[in-house]
């Protein structure tokens, strides 16, 4: 059904007291779920009955709490979670994905700041592809290296000091 306009001359109130008075001779608000029972809405020790409303929806539809959040809070959250995260990655290259996604997303947010004025650093991909690495390396199985007992450890290379390097 489409809104009527309000009309020029009525005021916004008592224009949408009307609306609603048309609604319920319609029977528009009968047989919800709910219906005659109070609210069950505890507000916060603030007393805002508003922010308790809108809580409890938020509850109800199945809306994450980060949700709410500036963007800045949230980029920061998800750079908390992904460091926690990124041992779980399947691949290196599923790790180089989604942090580029998320470095992508927060350089967008740095071009046009909405909410707080935090600064929200990237994260550096060699930096959590080390983490998945060591990750992975910790959760393979250690099989005992079998060396016989005249071996003899490999001597590495001599280095050549960098003065020297210069001078040849």
């Amino acid at each position: 059904m489409m809104t009527e306009r309000k009309p020029r001359q009525t005021g916004f109130t008592s224009w949408i007291d009307q609306q609603i008075a048309d609604a319920q001779e319609r029977g528009v608000f009968d047989n919800l779920p709910g219906a005659g029972k109070p609210l069950d809405l505890k507000p916060d020790g603030d007393g805002d009955w508003g922010q308790a409303w809108m809580r409890d929806y938020a509850r109800r539809e199945g809306v994450a709490p980060e949700e709410f959040l500036p963007t800045p809070l949230r980029l920061r959250r998800e750079i908390e979670q992904l460091t926690e995260s990124v041992a779980d990655m399947r691949s290196e290259r599923e790790v180089r994905e989604v942090v580029g996604d998320l470095n992508r997303r927060i350089l967008q947010w740095r071009r046009m700041p909405v909410g707080p004025p935090l600064f929200v650093p990237l994260v550096h991909i060699d930096d959590a592809v080390g983490r998945w690495r060591a990750a992975q390396a910790a959760s393979q199985p250690r099989t005992p290296a079998h060396r016989p007992a005249d071996a003899v450890p490999a001597t590495p290379p001599a280095r050549t000091r960098w003065w020297r390097r210069l001078r040849d």
